[in-house]
């Protein structure tokens, strides 16, 4: 049974840093790209970083790119999203997402995605 469960978010001042941490079980892990959605409230499920099986290529969407970095450890079976200069607009649920297909770029869509995690909180307030 797949399992992913994310941690490390919280309440940050804009320009601060988190670091969010999604442990994976219950899958081969260095055989699937992973990635970090967010979502805020009224709107859809957006893809902010991941990278794919191998760990050779990353990448992340335009308003994070430059702040935030997806990283995995294959052998912690774990990916982390290290997250600076924070902004109010950056304010969301964060989810750690896996692949649907084996060996592929990391999924941008929401159809990509066949497990999820529960979900961690990070807010951006002074």
């Amino acid at each position: 049974q797949v399992q992913l469960v994310e941690s490390g978010g919280g309440l940050a001042q804009p320009g601060g840093s988190l670091r969010l941490s999604c442990a994976a079980s219950g899958f081969s892990f260095s055989e699937y790209a992973m990635a970090w959605f967010r979502q805020s409230p009224g709107k859809e499920r957006e893809f902010v970083a991941g990278g794919d099986w191998s760990g050779s290529y990353t990448d992340v969407t335009d308003s994070v790119r430059g702040r935030f970095t997806f990283s995995r450890d294959d052998a912690k079976a774990t990916l982390y999203l290290q997250m600076n200069s924070l902004r109010p607009e950056d304010t969301a649920l964060y989810y750690c997402a896996k692949a649907a297909a084996m060996k592929t770029y990391p999924p941008r869509t929401v159809f990509e995605v066949n497990s999820w995690g529960q979900g961690t909180q990070v807010t951006v307030s002074s």
